[in-house]
Parts: structure tokens; sequence; C-alpha cells
């Protein structure tokens, strides 16, 4: 699966999704412009110690980001969208896009793709999550929805042994 940002604003969110994204085996992909270097220092610590094995891609703008990744099967997140996350059959190569903090995916790109865009449910008057929560919440659905392919290793105890 790829994770695809339209130009993210914050690093800190960004550097948390390529955390996300290595210990998933996703692939990131953003669309500029980016409201920071990559290089930034709240990327990489927000990545940690696991930006080098990021798999990241960066392009131009959108039509760019078509052009190099031909039949794209795009799911975008809104919460504009009127299916959920949930009420989506992901498929093991889909792509998961999300858009800026501050203005989210445009809506001439929601408009015309309206049948693959999916809202996470909120109560009240939130006008949304936190863009690295929304990744998270997403990708573990689509993931989940695959049998976490290749990613059903059970981690060990530090001192004690599982019974």
């Amino acid at each position: 699966m790829d994770i695809v940002l339209y130009e993210p604003e914050m690093p800190l969110n960004t550097g948390n999704i390529g955390r996300t994204c290595v210990a998933t085996g996703t692939r990131l992909h953003l669309i500029e412009p980016l409201g920071f270097k990559l290089g930034d220092k709240a990327v990489k610590r927000a990545g940690l110690d696991y930006w080098d094995k990021l798999d990241v891609r960066v392009y131009c703008d959108y039509q760019e980001f078509l052009e190099k990744n031909p039949g794209a099967r795009i799911y975008m997140a809104t919460t504009k969208a009127r299916r959920t996350y949930t009420d989506v059959a992901y498929e093991p190569d889909c792509c998961l896009m999300f858009g800026s903090e501050s203005a989210g995916i445009p809506e001439e790109l929601l408009v015309r793709n309206q049948d693959r865009c999916v809202r996470i449910p909120m109560w009240g008057d939130i006008r949304s999550l936190n863009l690295a929560n929304s990744v998270a919440i997403v990708l573990y659905e689509a993931l989940r929805q695959n049998g976490f392919e290749k990613m059903n290793r059970q981690g060990s105890l530090h001192r004690l042994e599982w019974q």
C-alpha cells in the first residue's frame, strides 16, 4: 500500500507518518509544495531513526504523481465524504491520499473522484483529526482487510517470556 500526502505542511506529522510507513512496509508519496524541507530536524526527530529506511518519493504536483503512478487506485480521505473508511474494500496495492493540514484535498479532485472518497466519523463540531492519526486509522483498516500481509510478526518481551 501507499500513502500519498497532498501538500503536507507540518514536519512533525510527516515524520510521524513516515515512521508509520516504515512499520507497515508502506511507501510514502509527497506532493509539493511542502510546508518544510525534507531534511528538517523536526521531520527526522518525529521519524526517529527510521527515516533512512523509508521509501519516500516527492512529486512537483498531483499531475506528476499520476504520470509516474499510472493506474493508481486512489482513495481520498476527506471529512466531507459520504462513505466512511470502513465502507470500502481496499486493494492490497491501493493508494490512500490525505490533504494538507489546513485545507485538505482540493474540492476539484474530490468531486472528480467522489466514489473513492472516505471519511473517518467524528462526533460533534470537531473539524478534523490530526493528519498522522488519520493516516494510521485508515491505513490500519486497509491493512487489516488484507490480512496484515507480511506483518504478523509477534514481538518478544524484554525481560519475561510469553506463556
